[in-house]
């Protein structure tokens, strides 16, 4: 198994914790906002690193580090990732895995196997625009519901997110949105940045009034609602 994408430190995503992340290629969605595009697509030319390599890097961050972000394109699509996770495990960091909520199963199976710390699991949009959202025609909710429904019980930490587009998002979207995750711990609305790696070109942001006043939607329904 071979580390796609590396950033060697993070502050932002994992809240209190100091993680670094790994991308790993291939995802199910083809959101039009991705950012990493090539990543999604398989299109990566050489891989970051090797599972030496990183295991190395994490040897060399002990004491530094709290953690590890396990994210992608969809890292749950990798058949490796039980032993990616346990390799991070066995050195004694978390592990934070990033998901679409569309392997409710796996992801159940390897929080069973004690492998996951904290999930963030991205809510694309209302339920009625989710297929457009992630550029999957006739898509399936059932398996985003039961993931959403498994981190509602709160056997593991975990927070939603949204990135929201101008393009894809306005406050009909979060009048469905906040009755759906009702009870979640935390909810994140990430405002949209354009990159030159994104799958569709010409999408944009809203601005800050705008996502204050989606953010107030929210409160109602979440403990604790930020815009990032």
């Amino acid at each position: 198994m071979t580390i796609d994408g590396f950033q060697p430190m993070t502050l932002l995503d994992w809240p209190n914790k100091v993680g670094c992340t790994v991308f790993l290629k291939g995802c199910n969605f083809r959101c039009p906002f991705c950012h990493n595009g090539p990543l999604v697509e398989g299109e990566r030319p050489a891989p970051a690193m090797t599972l030496e390599e990183f295991r190395s890097f994490l040897t060399r961050r002990q004491g530094l580090l709290d953690g590890v972000c396990v994210s992608g394109g969809e890292p749950l699509l990798q058949p490796q990732l039980p032993q990616l996770l346990e390799a991070i495990k066995a050195q004694g960091f978390l592990v934070k895995v990033d998901t679409n909520g569309s392997f409710p199963q796996r992801l159940q199976e390897l929080w069973k196997l004690g492998l996951v710390d904290y999930v963030a699991m991205d809510i694309k949009n209302s339920p009625a625009r989710y297929a457009d959202t992630v550029g999957v025609e006739g898509l399936d909710l059932a398996p985003i519901r039961e993931s959403v429904a498994w981190l509602l019980e709160g056997r593991v930490d975990y927070e939603f997110r949204t990135t929201v587009v101008r393009q894809l998002h306005d406050a009909d979207s979060f009048a469905e949105l906040g009755p759906w995750i009702a009870g979640a711990k935390r909810y994140y609305l990430q405002t949209y940045t354009h990159r030159d790696t994104v799958l569709r070109p010409g999408l944009s942001a809203w601005d800050e009034e705008t996502m204050a006043g989606f953010a107030a939607q929210m409160r109602p329904f979440v403990g604790c609602v930020e815009v990032r």
